[in-house]
């Protein structure tokens, strides 16, 4: 599809101003960089520059050959070619959530002080909800989804399922934001969403293939 040639286009577009960020300010970040914050906002982890100005470029890259790989060697890629613009969208805005994290290291690095996880917090919000519509259009496959040996196993599990996540992971994005009321809980309100709903698309799963089966 020509608007997907655009997309990772675009992607290889992102990913190449990362890389080119990483050699412009290496001569400007410490030898050891900041490289992990704790759930209070401070930092505890340090990486070698190499690594830090040039792991998260080549994190992205790994994660587009890895996507771009996927929907060739499913078995179903003629039901992932149903959703293809949500996927390859979906893959555009993960890889710019990547290089927006990147560039708030390198910011970090260069000694503009902010509180790391309210600044992760809105994007990771956003990559949620956008999960909800991938999920919303995502037809039956292997690699793509809520994959459990119930939806595998059947169309009508799979459509049920997936609408019950895509309302779910919307919570989880509206959670995520109502997090930054409360900052010393923050990451409560990311993963106990996240956990809890993970549990019950299994669960759900589960039940609607029982009753398929009646």
């Amino acid at each position: 599809m020509k608007s997907s040639k655009y997309i990772y286009l675009i992607i290889l577009i992102i990913i190449l101003t990362s890389f080119i960020a990483g050699i412009f300010l290496a001569s400007r970040v410490p030898t050891r960089m900041a490289s992990h914050w704790n759930a209070q906002g401070f930092v505890d982890g340090y990486i070698s520059k190499t690594w830090g100005l040039f792991l998260m470029p080549l994190f992205s890259f790994g994660i587009l050959i890895l996507f771009w790989f996927i929907p060739k060697i499913d078995p179903l890629k003629k039901n992932v070619e149903k959703f293809r613009k949500y996927f390859d969208l979906f893959i555009l805005l993960l890889i710019l959530y990547l290089a927006y994290i990147h560039a708030l290291s390198l910011a970090w690095n260069l000694n503009v002080r902010f509180n790391m996880n309210i600044m992760i917090v809105p994007a990771m919000a956003i990559l949620f909800i956008f999960i909800s519509i991938l999920l919303k259009h995502a037809k039956r496959n292997w690699f793509i989804g809520i994959r459990t040996p119930w939806t595998l196993s059947s169309d009508k599990v799979w459509d049920k399922t997936h609408s019950l996540g895509s309302r779910l992971f919307i919570v989880c994005g509206i959670m995520c934001l109502l997090g930054l009321i409360w900052p010393d809980l923050l990451v409560w309100f990311i993963l106990l969403p996240i956990l809890a709903s993970t549990l019950w698309l299994t669960i759900y799963s589960y039940l609607e293939f029982n009753k398929s089966r009646h």
